[in-house]
């Protein structure tokens, strides 16, 4: 089974790949495929942390007004 990417891998990665891109020593050609790796790399960062925000907590308010925490249930 293959181990899944974490946050700080995906993130490192996309740090490398903007600084590939800021050297302006790539092709057009690379520096568009890089752009799609550097796409790909924030996606996946992003979706990482939105659900790392939903299973940290659901804040809901019952019928008296109580906040209570619910832990998120990931499907």
């Amino acid at each position: 089974m293959a181990k899944k990417k974490t946050f700080e891998t995906a993130l490192s990665e996309l740090e490398k790949i903007v600084r590939q891109m800021e050297s302006g020593d790539l092709c057009l050609e690379d520096a568009v495929k890089k752009y799609e790796a550097g796409i790909k790399q924030s996606n996946y960062c992003l979706d990482l942390l939105d659900k790392t925000e939903k299973k940290i907590s659901m804040l809901t308010v019952d019928k008296n007004g109580i906040v209570k925490k619910d832990l998120f249930q990931d499907q």
